[in-house]
């Protein structure tokens, strides 16, 4: 894809796909078991849309739509929101009530989806 923004996200995904191969990971898939569908938007929430999947069933993380059937919870977030909430500096129920993101899905899969899901950020 030419000229295909990069997004902040981008590099918390690589991160997260590390993470799923740790032993921290592996406990999530136990723990959780369910697929998200992470849609960033690099201004505005549904323009420009990059997919990722989070797959917590197979422990991976894959960029593009879900494409075995329907995600758990799929949620839509732009770039700067994704990595405030991924990080732990906005409480997903907060951004939710604020506009900050979207969920389709099942609101309790959707409910699962907190900050503890993904790595911490190394300190540089």
């Amino acid at each position: 894809m030419a000229g295909a923004t990069q997004l902040k996200s981008d590099a918390l995904m690589e991160q997260m796909k590390l993470h799923m191969s740790t032993d921290a990971g592996k406990q999530l898939t136990k723990k959780i078991a369910l697929v998200y569908q992470i849609n960033i938007a690099p201004k505005k929430i549904g323009f420009n849309e990059k997919s990722f999947v989070v797959d917590l069933k197979k422990g991976e993380v894959k960029e593009g739509a879900y494409e075995d059937g329907k995600p758990d919870a799929t949620f839509s977030f732009t770039d700067d929101d994704f990595v405030k909430v991924a990080s732990g500096k906005m409480n997903p129920q907060i951004a939710f009530m604020r506009g900050a993101m979207k969920i389709k899905g099942s609101i309790s899969a959707a409910q699962k989806f907190t900050p503890d899901i993904f790595p911490k950020p190394s300190k540089m």
